[in-house]
C-alpha cells in the first residue's frame, strides 16, 4: 500500500489515540512519520513499533508540548532536518476540559484555547514557509462534532473546536494559491486512553460509558482507526480537490 509513499507527515499528540492510530496507517501507507507528544516515553514507544513494522527507520519522536511556541518551531525544524522535507502537517492535539461557562476557571479557558486552537496557530505559521518554497503541502486540524453542536457541560471545549473549523477555513482560503490544502476532521465519541480516564473517574463508568454509546445513532463508540482513515484521506492525493473542509466522523451523533 502506497497512497503516501515518499510523503513525510508530523501528528502532534500521537502517542496514544487517534494520533498513533494516524501514525501507523500514515506508515502503512508509506510515510515517514514524526511523532510528537509530549510524553517522551510513549512517543519513543511508538516509534519503536512503526519502526519493528515498517523493518526500517520510518518514524522518530520529538517531545513537544503544542501550547509552547518554541516546541511547535523545534517540532517542525525537527521534521525538516532529519527527513528532509515536511509535506503533511496534522495538528491533532488537544485536551478536553469539562464544565459549563459558569463553571470555568479562567486558567482552564485559557489553556483549553491555547491547546486546542493556539498550537494550531504556531504549528502552521512554522511549516508555512516550507510549504511555500516547495510550492505545496498538506494541513489537517482535529476538531469534533463539538464545534458544530451544542454539548452539555463543553463550553470551552465547543468554543475551542468551532474555533478550529474556522481557523481551517481561513487557512485554507489564504493559501489556496500557494498549493496548500487544510481541512479538518470532526470525531464525535472516541474511546481513546483520555475518554477512558474520564470514565474511570466517575463515581459509575460502566453507566457513563453506556449513556456515551447510547447517543450515538450507530450503537458504538467510534474507534481511533475510524477516524485515522479519514485522515489518510485527506492527507492523501486522493482528496487533491478538497480544502476547506469538515469531515465529519461520530456514526450519526450530530444528525
Amino acid at each position: 500500500m502506497d497512497r503516501l509513499k515518499n510523503k513525510v507527515a508530523l501528528i502532534t499528540g500521537s502517542a496514544v489515540g487517534i494520533g498513533q492510530a494516524s501514525a501507523k496507517l500514515f506508515a502503512q501507507e508509506g510515510s515517514k512519520v514524526v511523532i510528537a507528544d509530549m510524553d517522551a516515553i510513549a512517543a519513543e514507544e511508538t516509534v519503536q513499533v512503526i519502526n519493528r513494522e515498517c523493518g526500517e527507520t520510518c518514524a522518530i519522536s520529538v517531545q513537544a508540548d503544542v501550547t509552547r511556541e518554541e516546541d511547535c518551531r523545534t517540532m517542525i525544524e525537527t521534521a525538516i532536518e532529519h527527513f528532509g522535507k515536511l509535506d503533511i502537517l496534522f495538528n491533532n492535539a488537544g485536551v478536553v476540559v469539562g464544565g459549563a461557562v459558569h463553571e470555568i476557571k479562567t486558567p482552564d479557558w485559557d489553556y483549553s484555547m491555547a491547546a486546542n486552537v493556539r498550537s494550531i496557530y504556531w504549528a502552521v505559521k512554522y511549516a508555512l514557509p516550507h510549504f511555500r518554497t516547495r510550492g505545496g503541502g498538506v494541513i489537517i486540524n482535529t476538531a469534533s462534532v463539538a464545534g458544530l453542536m451544542g454539548l452539555k457541560d463543553r463550553s470551552v471545549y465547543s468554543a475551542s473546536k468551532a474555533a478550529v473549523i474556522g481557523v481551517t477555513r481561513a487557512i485554507a482560503m489564504d493559501y489556496v494559491k500557494d498549493g496548500i490544502r487544510c481541512n479538518c476532521l470532526a470525531p464525535g465519541t472516541v474511546e481513546t486512553p483520555s475518554l477512558l480516564r474520564r470514565f474511570a473517574a466517575l463515581p459509575h463508568p460502566e453507566e457513563a460509558r453506556q449513556q456515551f454509546i447510547a447517543r450515538q445513532p450507530m450503537g458504538r463508540l467510534g474507534k481511533p482507526e475510524d477516524v485515522a482513515g479519514a485522515a489518510l484521506y485527506l492527507a492523501s492525493d486522493e482528496s487533491s480537490f478538497v480544502t476547506g473542509i469538515t469531515l465529519i466522523v461520530d456514526g450519526g451523533m450530530s444528525l
